[in-house]
């Protein structure tokens, strides 16, 4: 019997590492493997690593500085980092967040933990077509405001918010 060809559709998700990245990785994973917080030569050398990765990736993006840049394992932990750093950084000027109500799910359950914690959370509806209404964001807006994270293509259902306006 033969065996089917696969074929996998969720890219957004996860999909394989490209052949080039695998390649420049692979030391990473079989002989420079230190602790980048260790003292030890190993761990050094690991450290060299990351802060020349940093520094590539601030220069990809026009970073000021690549100690901005923080590599984490996806989106959920990176949208949690984002939100509740935003949140707890500016809390003594404002505690209104607002989001879209078709987030992905760590935006969503972060800003439902935030709102727990004392933190105003508004979740705009979207159309049929998952679009967030511009003047009912407006609307929200307020002098307590301190985020508005609004996802800006939908993996889901490819909406692509218009984040000029949104900004």
């Amino acid at each position: 019997m033969a065996v089917a060809k696969r074929i996998y559709m969720d890219h957004a998700a996860g999909k394989p590492v490209d052949p080039r990245v695998a390649e420049v990785m692979l030391p990473y994973m079989q002989s420079i493997y230190g602790n980048p917080s260790s003292l030890h030569s190993f761990g050094q050398e690991a450290r060299r690593a990351l802060e020349e990765a940093r520094a590539k990736v601030a220069e990809l993006i026009n970073a000021e500085k690549s100690e901005s840049i923080i590599f984490t394992s996806g989106a959920t932990e990176s949208n949690n980092m984002a939100i509740k750093g935003v949140a707890y950084r500016y809390k003594d000027h404002g505690t209104h967040i607002i989001t879209s109500s078709i987030e992905h799910m760590s935006v969503l359950n972060t800003c439902k933990y935030m709102s727990t914690r004392g933190f105003k959370v508004s979740f705009l509806p979207v159309d049929h077509y998952g679009f967030i209404n511009l003047q009912k964001l407006e609307e929200e807006l307020t002098n307590q405001t301190i985020l508005v994270s609004i996802m800006y293509a939908n993996g889901e259902i490819g909406t692509i918010q218009p984040i000029k306006e949104i900004s």
